[in-house]
């Protein structure tokens, strides 16, 4: 009969493996907790359940007191590095959700997890249990026999390991039972058990074999042919006798086995839900929900529309209803390209219809005719008294547009309602926000269509299983629009989400479906001479290496750097990684020697290739002719918009190689220019009116160049003596300083010593006072309310701003001072945008791109004087503030003429 088995659960060793394992691309989620371990440990808690499914379960942690070997020995465990402060903010999290899982908790002051653990093993015998320790720690080993074996947790692409004797004899070459006569031999470095000095791994490996044990290869050491070992081992016999002492697990300490207290219970899924939706934990509250058995499936009305006269039935029904929701289903997630195979509409709670277009697989249902269809939904989409409500209604709008029909009267996004509640969270998407708020997990989109080589588009699933998908999207679209309509107004982001984001949504699906002119020929041209460019630049480089290497290869760039050329090094990575070569490194050492400022040269030039001049073209619309980029309201917490695919926010302006790649974007004829309107320091401005600063605004009001004043004031000398540098100085303060740039920051981005910038601070505040008061107001006002505000309402949450890490803590205060302008200026520029655009609607002129605080448009040549002048008139004029608003308009013929 199979023995029932008892899962032992290191979990101080798996805490800081899932720790380690985040540490170069951290798990923040937007409280700003570093949520890395944690996430690894419930994971693994909850693989192993699944996958191992142990009849009784217990979690065993170190506390932080002394053991008793810290008692004999002082030094032990002394080389470790101090635990990482990330890591000490987690332990309470790691203990809350063991508690949510009903798993029990096993520690004692003076023993170690490996003493509670190896006790708990050896007493399972007792009750004719097998042991199973979990743990990657190679010292537990020494316990493994016939009723005790140790499992190794998975880790990224490695699978579980499960050690029995023979696997550790294959792994060792010795048997458990002489691990720690190998431990007492060789000693540990991690947990500083010093052994013997001259023997290593191996060797400890072959004198077991030789002797069988630590006692035996002492008593015998005149037998070893070698000299020195032999010495060390009669020299050092004590020691290693010690050492074998110090890692030798105590299996008596004071614990005693109780099977029925460890066995496995059913979690505390409410609070184990609500931990992990506070978490951010999304994909593991997925999960979850195929382990709540007590959940019912709601009772749901979904149909599939089939035949006319089912459809005029619903049109009737719609036309006298105040709103409904809607979604479209597509073939593709370009709008442009796209194929509408179906639209699903839900006018009552539980209640959802699904009309199906263009379906390729029909099963027992028949696709409508899309043109009827349309025809008949048409006037509905298209009356703005009937309003609309959807998630993530830019697409829908697109897809619609795409097929001959508008919608109008769109009321409530629930995706952009969401963002301005929780701005901080990286989650918006339906299938997160109804596990969230109504603790359902949806159909998903990949169960649907697959992924990888098997991946199907939407027009190749059934009607029933696409009807049953777009049915409840729509459903939970209208329920979450009930749920964030209240929240809106109660933390008065009603007016910001109705006024600004709302009327956005058109603004932008306008922008993107009329996409950007390249000029292909142009960038073609561009790719030869960067060609070589890089060439030279490559010849140059081996040259003053002297001698060929890849210079894509970090390791192989390191020894060039550190070791041939000798050059010392500034910062290091993390031992396995070596000497670091990033961009911050080769920018010190280029002050050394030529070699790192041409790699510098180099690495920017294939970037600005491979990333642009090589890609856009790709990326031209065969249709259309155009590229068409597309602009994200909910991916930034201080409000400013982003764009994707491609990226064309991020195009360099100061060097001189990524300003031409702007003179690609040319308007789409020879009747059109291109039109630039760029807010002039507006987030200087947006400081001076909230800080109220009597210099600063004096200033603006005088329209004078800020940083020359900034300049006189700093260095004492009057405005028309400022020198070039000094008022490079000044701008680079201008802008550091109100974001809590510290002294040596200051210093990093300018040539000043940290000493020096210092001085800089302390002056620029002594002549702007009000800019020192507003800045400790906005920390004070984040620490008393949690969060800050735009002068618009919009909110950004600020927990971290009273967590006990420092680094966490100042990182905190800056974003408490940042966001507030940041956030101002991107709603400043999204209102323009829709003033601007509701002008230019029966217009052939139209707004292509926003980038930061920049408008640019694509400007019929009869109309430009027309848009020059309401352009500047929209952009000065859409919110009043204490100084004027200044917008600097050029026009071109592509985007870097006109820039």
């Amino acid at each position: 009969m199979k023995k029932k088995r008892l899962f032992l659960i290191d979990g101080s060793a798996i805490a800081y493996r899932s720790y380690f394992a985040f540490i170069r691309n951290p798990l923040i989620n937007s409280k700003g907790e570093n949520t890395g371990a944690v996430f690894g440990f419930a994971n693994s808690l909850l693989r192993i359940l699944k996958e191992e499914n142990p009849e009784y379960f217990a979690v065993v942690f170190d506390t932080p007191a002394p053991t008793f070997r810290h008692k004999i020995y002082e030094e032990y465990k002394s080389t470790r590095a101090e635990t990482p402060q990330e890591m000490i903010e987690q332990l309470p999290r790691i203990r809350e959700l063991v508690g949510y899982m009903n798993i029990p908790l096993m520690e004692k002051d003076g023993f170690e997890a490996d003493d509670i653990i190896g006790t708990l093993a050896k007493q399972a015998k007792d009750w004719n249990l097998e042991a199973i320790l979990v743990t990657a720690d190679k010292d537990l080993f020494q316990l493994v026999d016939e009723d005790i074996k140790l499992l190794k947790p998975s880790k990224g692409k490695e699978l579980a390991e499960l050690y029995d004797i023979k696997a550790v004899r294959d792994k060792l070459g010795i048997s458990p039972e002489q691990v720690t006569d190998f431990l007492g031999l060789m000693g540990d470095s991690s947990d500083n058990i010093p052994g013997v000095p001259g023997i290593g791994k191996k060797t400890a490996v072959e004198l077991i074999k030789q002797f069988n044990t630590l006692e035996n290869a002492i008593a015998n050491a005149d037998r070893i042919a070698k000299k020195r070992i032999a010495h060390n081992l009669k020299e050092y016999a004590k020691q290693a006798r010690f050492s074998k002492k110090l890692a030798t697990i105590d299996t008596n300490a004071p614990f005693k086995l109780n099977p029925d207290e460890l066995s496995k219970r059913e979690f505390n899924l409410p609070r184990l839900k609500q931990f992990f939706s506070e978490m951010e934990f999304s994909s593991l509250l997925k999960g979850l929900s195929s382990v709540d058995k007590d959940v019912e499936k709601e009772k749901v009305s979904y149909r599939i529309i089939q035949s006319e006269q089912k459809l005029e039935e619903l049109v009737e029904i719609l036309k006298h209803k105040e709103e409904f929701a809607i979604d479209t289903e597509s073939d593709s997630l370009s709008p442009v390209d796209a194929n509408l195979v179906g639209v699903s509409i839900c006018c009552n709670q539980k209640e959802a219809y699904y009309l199906p277009l263009s379906h390729k697989s029909e099963d027992d249902y028949e696709n409508l005719s899309k043109q009827d269809a349309l025809l008949k939904l048409k006037p509905l989409l298209e009356n703005e008294r009937i309003r609309k409500i959807g998630q993530n209604l830019k697409f829908d709008l697109e897809m619609l547009r795409s097929n001959g029909a508008d919608l109008k009267g769109m009321h409530f996004d629930t995706m952009l309602a969401s963002y301005l509640l929780e701005p901080s969270s990286r989650q918006h998407g339906l299938d997160y926000l109804a596990l969230k708020h109504f603790d359902h997990k949806m159909i998903s989109l990949r169960e649907l269509v697959g992924s990888g080589k098997k991946e199907r588009t939407f027009d190749e699933v059934s009607i029933e299983l696409g009807g049953r998908y777009s049915c409840e999207d729509v459903d939970y679209t209208s329920r979450l629009k009930n749920l964030f309509a209240p929240q809106l107004k109660e933390l008065k982001l009603d007016k910001l989400f109705f006024e600004v984001e709302m009327p956005l949504i058109e603004v932008l699906a306008d922008m993107e479906m009329a996409g950007v002119s390249i000029d292909v020929k142009y960038l073609e041209d561009m790719s030869i001479d960067l060609d070589k460019k890089l060439t030279q630049l490559e010849k140059r480089i081996f040259d003053l290496a002297g001698k060929e290497f890849n210079i894509n290869s970090s390791q192989q760039l390191s020894q060039i750097l550190f070791e041939d050329l000798k050059l010392v090094p500034i910062k290091k990575t993390r031992k396995k990684t070596g000497l670091s070569t990033d961009s911050a490194v080769l920018g010190e050492l280029a002050k050394e020697h030529l070699l790192p400022g041409i790699l510098l040269e180099h690495r920017l030039l294939s970037k600005l290739k491979s990333t642009y001049v090589d890609t856009l073209p790709k990326l031209v619309n065969p249709r259309t002719g155009r590229i068409h980029t597309s602009f994200n309201q909910t991916m930034t917490a201080t409000g400013r918009l982003s764009s994707s695919e491609p990226n064309l926010q991020n195009i360099p302006i100061k060097t001189e190689m990524g300003s031409k790649i702007r003179k690609a974007f040319v308007p789409r004829g020879p009747d059109y220019r291109i039109l630039c309107a760029d807010y002039s320091q507006i987030e200087l401005r947006i400081l001076a009116h909230f800080s109220k600063d009597k210099a600063l605004v004096t200033s603006f009001r005088k329209n004078e160049d800020i940083h020359i004043r900034t300049a006189s004031e700093v260095f004492g000398v009057p405005i028309d003596k400022v020198t070039a540098e000094q008022r490079r100085r000044a701008k680079t303060a201008n802008f550091a300083i109100i974001y809590g740039v510290s002294p040596y920051g200051l210093s990093q981005q300018t040539d000043m010593s940290p000493k020096e910038a210092k001085e800089f601070i302390d002056i620029y505040f002594s002549r702007y006072p009000k800019v020192k008061e507003y800045i400790d107001g906005c920390i004070q006002k984040a620490r008393e309310n949690g969060f800050v505000t735009t002068l618009l309402g919009r909110r950004r949450y600020i927990p971290e701003i009273g967590s006990p890490n420092r680094q966490a803590r100042e990182f905190a205060e800056r974003i408490a001072v940042n966001t507030p302008i940041q956030g101002t200026a991107a709603d400043l520029i999204k209102v323009a945008m829709i003033n601007i655009s509701r002008e230019l609607r029966n217009r052939k002129s139209k707004v292509i791109l926003q980038v930061h605080d920049e408008l640019v448009c694509e400007v019929l040549k009869d109309e430009l004087d027309f848009v020059k002048e309401m352009v500047r008139d929209k952009m000065e004029n859409t919110i009043e503030l204490d100084l004027p608003i200044k917008v600097e308009i050029n026009v071109g013929e592509n985007w870097l003429e006109a820039k």
